[in-house]
């Protein structure tokens, strides 16, 4: 089943804000991505009734398998792209900023050519 950007950017999200922190609920996320308290609500809703998530009794959000499944497969292809931008001399920001928008439309067949390639040529 495909999912929507957004999704895979509430994935990653999570995913990112576990690393930093341990804990995750939906006002993190909503502090994180500058989003409305109630547009979150509705996605993690969403993501957890198509198991993606579960959210415990006390708000607390964990991935559930294929939802870490996609979200460390953006992480890695926001990562990838974001250092390769940045080492091109794109400014840390907009590398971010295109990183993002970069790893929802790229093919996995593209992006493992890429990351063989980036493999190859690190200094």
């Amino acid at each position: 089943m495909k999912i929507h950007e957004s999704a895979e950017n509430y994935l990653e999200t999570i995913l990112i804000l576990q690393k930093r922190q341990g804990q995750v609920r939906s006002i993190d996320i909503a502090s994180e991505l500058s989003f409305s308290k109630p547009s979150v609500s509705v996605a993690m809703k969403n993501l957890r009734l198509n198991g993606y998530i579960d959210v415990s009794k006390d708000g607390y959000i964990t991935l559930l398998d294929k939802g870490r499944e996609i979200a460390e497969k953006m992480y890695e292809r926001h990562t990838l792209f974001s250092d390769w931008l940045i080492a091109l001399g794109v400014s840390p920001q907009v590398a971010a900023e295109d990183a993002c928008r970069i790893e929802h439309v790229i093919s996995n067949e593209t992006f493992e050519a890429f990351k063989a390639h980036a493999a190859k040529h690190q200094p």
